[in-house]
């Protein structure tokens, strides 16, 4: 039956829920922050026992404060079997939990089994324990998935609330390990496409998330920011041209990187020699950490902490080029993918190219990691965001033009493989039958002159329904829209649910296939309805159903 509250009532009752829902959410994910950030320090514990040595970590993290080591040569022989075994837990298929995250948007919610989640989790654990070159953000962002899985588990959400709060999850997430929710928001809404286009419905959401998981993050470890630096000035007129450079050569290297790490056969990364080249991957870190440098290890956010102080000068740019290499290598096999280890690679070179150009070796860093994760993400305006969070505001001109000028040249391709090219590809932007599988086909159908345009009614007899492999196809007068379940019906049954005149069910869409409607049958949360009706009656239908994007 229709509500008796207004339309413009329920909006904002519709608006107030998902509200409170990102708040709540970005609460909880900031608590599961807390405790991985406890359980990330005790494996690098351990791992520093294993390889005699710590990779330095950024002081809003609290690090620096450690002897690093050299690194034994018999701990060392640890990681190719740590990376055999990540590239084993990490799925081919779903890949990194960033790839996850954009990939399980754009196929509608689905996004991989818990199982699957939690070996994905346990993968970068590991990897990161051990040394090897995977961001601690990529745990901080699979958490944030799971996080929004146990608030489904509690609280009744539809299909558009689930993803919606997924992405939140993410940006709640994200924004606790980079100490930037603004940015981490933005660069959650961003990263879901190679354009620079936004999902600005889902903007807020993860805005109002990420301050909240900041928020409750800092309670228990303090809200320095992730990275140190020293008061950065505007640069002056002179040094421009030089800065522009630095962001001109990050975006060549980051430009290399994309087409590097397609050397490696898909079906060697994919097939049954994933784990193999994944030992691989893990030999090659241990061989360069033996006999050049340490500095390999780790996800590389703490040498860009000392690059950034000045305390490396021009050798940072040898350590971003052992970092490219590996970041090269690795991103296939979901290893070396994520947000810092971008960061790292192209604030190194940054680095050691503003020591070599002479100019002031904190902006060229800041530069330099703000060129290359545009590059390798396609997040201009995020990799602005976080280089005025962590070096001050005066940074902003300069970080937008590094950012257009990098996004400008590296064109549309990325690290993320799920990602899309625009927001018309996305099967959530899509309208009428194009929303439908693929596995559903539209097939003409001729019917008698006095009868009614060909439908498949949801109460009609099993016997008509039997070998019904198609919907019907829409006449002039009759359309197909698909919308969620909403809220109130999760649980009913399909022979009890009341519609307008002139609305028909002609089919339920769950876990990506389409399934007559058949009396009977329950519905869940997380199903989609497929309507045919007229759009007279479908105006009508929009009293009683919550209908995003219509």
């Amino acid at each position: 039956m229709r509500s008796p509250l207004p339309r413009a009532v329920l909006n904002r009752l519709e608006t107030g829920r998902l509200v409170v829902l990102s708040v709540l959410l970005g609460a909880l994910v900031g608590g599961l922050s807390i405790v991985l950030r406890l359980l990330l320090d005790f494996l690098v514990g351990l791992g520093t026992r294993v390889t005699d040595y710590a990779p330095p970590g950024t002081t809003g993290e609290g690090g620096l404060m450690m002897a690093f080591g050299t690194g034994h040569p018999w701990g060392l022989l640890a990681l190719p079997v740590l990376g055999a075994l990540c590239a084993w837990l990490i799925p081919a298929r779903h890949g990194d939990p960033l790839t996850q995250l954009v990939g399980g948007y754009h196929a509608r919610g689905q996004w991989p089994p818990l199982g699957m989640q939690l070996r994905t989790l346990a993968g970068t654990l590991l990897g990161y324990g051990g040394g090897l070159m995977v961001g601690r953000d990529a745990a901080y962002t699979m958490t944030g998935q799971l996080g929004a899985g146990l608030m489904a588990r509690v609280t009744r959400l539809d299909a558009v609330e689930l993803r919606t709060l997924t992405l939140a999850g993410g940006a709640a997430a994200l924004g606790a390990v980079l100490h930037a929710p603004l940015a981490a928001a933005v660069l959650v809404a961003e990263v879901l496409y190679r354009r620079f286009e936004f999902e600005f419905e889902v903007v807020m959401p993860c805005v109002l998330a990420a301050v909240a998981g900041t928020a409750v993050y800092g309670l228990a470890f303090g809200f320095t920011p992730l990275l140190s630096l020293p008061d950065v000035q505007v640069p002056a007129a002179p040094q421009l041209p030089a800065f522009l450079l630095v962001a001109l050569a990050a975006t060549a290297l980051g430009w290399g990187s994309l087409l590097a790490c397609r050397v490696l056969p898909e079906r060697w990364t994919d097939g049954p020699l994933r784990p193999v080249i994944g030992a691989a991957f893990g030999g090659l870190t241990a061989a360069i950490a033996l006999y050049s440098t340490p500095a390999v290890l780790g996800d590389g956010s703490g040498w860009m902490q000392l690059g950034a102080a000045g305390f490396l000068g021009s050798e940072a740019a040898g350590h971003g080029a052992w970092r490219w290499l590996l970041l090269a290598l690795g991103a296939r096999i979901a290893l070396g993918g994520g947000v810092l280890p971008s960061v790292a690679v192209g604030g190194l070179v940054g680095t050691g190219l503003g020591s070599l150009l002479g100019i002031d070796t904190a902006v060229a860093c800041l530069v330099g990691a703000v060129a290359f994760l545009t590059v390798t993400l396609n997040v201009p305006l995020a990799a602005g965001l976080l280089a005025v969070t962590w070096g001050g505001e005066t940074l902003l001109p300069l970080a937008l033009v590094a950012s257009g000028l990098a996004h400008t040249l590296s064109g549309t391709s990325g690290l993320v493989p799920s990602q899309l090219n625009a927001r018309r590809d996305s099967p959530v932007h899509s309208s009428g039958p194009a929303w439908l599988p693929d596995t559903v086909r539209f097939r003409a159908r001729r019917a008698p002159a006095a009868a009614s345009p060909a439908a498949v009614p949801y109460d009609a007899p099993e016997a008509a329904l039997e070998g019904a492999d198609v919907l019907p196809a829409p006449s002039s007068e009759r359309e197909l829209y698909r919308r969620a379940v909403p809220a109130s019906w999760g649980g009913a049954r399909l022979q009890v649910v009341s519609l307008p005149p002139g609305v028909e069910i002609v089919g339920v869409v769950r876990d990506g296939t389409v399934r007559l409607p058949r009396p009977a049958l329950r519905l869940t949360p997380t199903d989609e309805l497929v309507f045919l009706a007229r759009p007279d009656a479908y105006a009508a239908l929009e009293g009683i159903l919550r209908l995003p994007g219509a």
